[in-house]
């Protein structure tokens, strides 16, 4: 532990003061907490948010809910459906409305707790800010404490936030509790998970590829779970992986409140050996060793070594939108099933459909939001140059013939080239699959990859924000996440809320076509790539003209 030396008294020798293995923690909490005031609240409120006004909008569409659920049995059990949001728990109205937002509500509520663990454990030991903070009077385990407790908090806070709004908008007051303790659930397991991966490697990088990996991981294994045939032993999967536990709950169905016992089990069993490896390992250093690399590798450029760093990220990414094209190609087929009503049209055109036929409106609405995941990764990618450079690997780097311009461009330019990418593989394998159910495979890939492709002037935007804060306010470099969040809720569910025009607006997401089906207008997306350009371009000269590191 550390040990200080107090001041010198009159009459009295310095003395030697010990830190015990959590002294500081509630001083940690308190910094960390004034560091997330912007990101834990928009993320919480945007959770609870995004969960009421869906379920508000599905009660205010059905007159008639249980002939409505009725009709869309069939499309509920779609297995492509089921493996992307899961089965629904009960035929009522109040399982219906939320029966998206369970389980990808969830999903979401996993990533905060992993961005809260990860930034004040891993991030900050890698960036050397726990080094200075471990030459006071600071415990070795107060930073994990203090980001776990952090953590835990904002997942308890969106999880009782969402159970009073979705009863406020007149659900079911027991399965909103379900509801809430599905979220918690699932949401203090990656808290758990999130910190022993923070000691199995020395890197955020590497955090974020176990955490992730291991989300992903548990979404496999619910989906095959979900989708295997009745009686099949692969049935148990579900049981295996945290999202299934959430999803075991079955809110606005039986309401499993003991299942939260799972995920409390998991929660302190996974911190206490997050504790275990802390001890286990030096700081700076992972319980994992870092491979080396090759003696003679093939990185002759900075641009070569920017891919080479991202690699595993985009190759994940690139996975995950080709499964979503085709889940979302299948589901196509069934979208008439769920449309009972003219009203129940009009929320899907709201959602960013267009003026087409209903499956088009359908492919809209899902490849706008796609567009949203999509600006994710690319500010994911740029934000890693914040990485690089707090944790010191940048300097040695422009200390050779590579320039900060050139090192930046490189990373704005994977972010551009892999949002393009994920967005044209989602529409070419969405077209591919629907367009054998039509009969027409080259007009359908044409349409739905044109579509993808109308979305990346809006997606370009938020990528030049991210450089903009990296450049000019690269302590504020999460205000990124929380923009996007705005411009989703803004763009994607402004309309669905009944907000102003001008309000939505400020979202370059309500800027966008709504095709296919729609009308292709080129002004506003000439306009937002003007706009993504000059805001690259003053972070780029921001970057340029401001100290290294900031």
């Amino acid at each position: 532990m550390t040990t200080t030396t107090a001041p010198r008294t009159a009459g009295h020798a310095p003395r030697a003061v010990r830190a015990s293995g959590l002294t500081g923690t509630a001083t940690l909490l308190r910094l960390a907490a004034r560091r997330d005031r912007v990101l834990i609240p928009v993320s919480v409120l945007a959770l609870a948010g995004v969960v009421a006004s869906s379920a508000q909008a599905t009660i205010d569409l059905y007159p008639n809910p249980q002939g409505a659920i009725g009709a869309v049995r069939t499309a509920l059990e779609n297995p492509a459906l089921v493996a992307l949001y899961g089965p629904i728990s009960s035929l009522t109205l109040d399982a219906f409305a939320t029966f998206k937002t369970v389980l990808m509500g969830a999903v979401f509520l996993s990533l905060l707790a992993y961005v809260v663990v990860r930034r004040h454990t891993r991030t900050e030991e890698e960036e050397g800010r726990l080094e200075l903070l471990g030459a006071g009077v600071v415990g070795r385990r107060a930073p994990l404490a203090a980001a776990v407790l952090l953590a835990t908090g904002a997942v308890l806070a969106t999880a009782l936030l969402t159970t009073a709004a979705a009863v406020g908008v007149g659900l079911d007051r027991g399965g909103s509790v379900a509801l809430g303790v599905a979220w918690l659930t699932i949401g203090l397991t990656w808290v758990g998970v999130t910190a022993v991966a923070a000691q199995l490697t020395e890197t955020a990088r590497g955090t974020a590829g176990f955490a992730l990996g291991a989300l992903g991981v548990a979404y496999l294994l619910r989906a095959v779970g979900d989708t295997a045939a009745a009686g099949s032993p692969l049935r148990a999967l579900t049981w295996l992986s945290p999202l299934g536990w959430g999803e075991k709950v079955s809110a606005y169905g039986e309401n499993r409140l003991w299942v939260l016992a799972l995920g409390v089990v998991a929660y302190a069993g996974l911190v206490l050996a997050a504790f275990a490896l802390l001890e286990r390992r030096d700081l700076g250093s992972g319980v994992l060793p870092s491979r080396p690399g090759p003696a003679r590798g093939g990185l002759s450029s900075v641009e070569g070594l920017t891919l080479r760093l991202a690699r595993g990220t985009l190759v994940g990414w690139l996975v995950a939108f080709v499964l979503l094209g085709g889940l979302v190609g299948s589901m196509a087929g069934n979208v008439q099933d769920f449309v009972d009503s003219p009203e129940t049209a009009e929320m899907l055109r709201k959602l960013g459909g267009g003026g087409g036929t209903i499956v088009d409106t359908f492919f809209a609405t899902e490849i706008h939001v796609a567009a949203v995941a999509a600006s994710a990764l690319g500010i994911a990618l740029v934000t890693r140059m914040r990485s690089e450079e707090g944790s010191g690997r940048l300097e040695p780097l422009l200390a050779s013939p590579v320039g900060r311009l050139r090192w930046a461009l490189a990373h704005l330019g994977l972010a551009l080239a892999a949002t393009t990418c994920v967005m044209v593989a989602l529409g070419l394998v969405a077209g591919v699959v629907d367009g054998r159910r039509t009969g027409d495979v080259v007009g359908t890939v044409g349409a739905l990859a044109g579509a993808a492709i109308s979305t990346l002037p809006a997606t370009w935007v938020c990528v030049a924000l991210a450089v903009l804060l990296v450049g000019a306010l690269p302590r504020l470099t999460g205000l990124a996440w929380a923009a996007l969040i705005v411009f989703l809720v803004l763009g994607e569910l402004g309309a669905l809320m009944g907000l102003p025009t001008w309000l939505t607006a400020i979202s370059p997401f309500d800027h966008l076509p709504a095709l296919p089906g729609g009308t292709l207008d080129v002004l506003p997306l000439v306009v937002l790539v003007v706009v993504a350009a000059v805001v690259a371009g003053l972070g780029l000269t921001a970057l340029r003209r401001r100290d290294i590191p900031a």
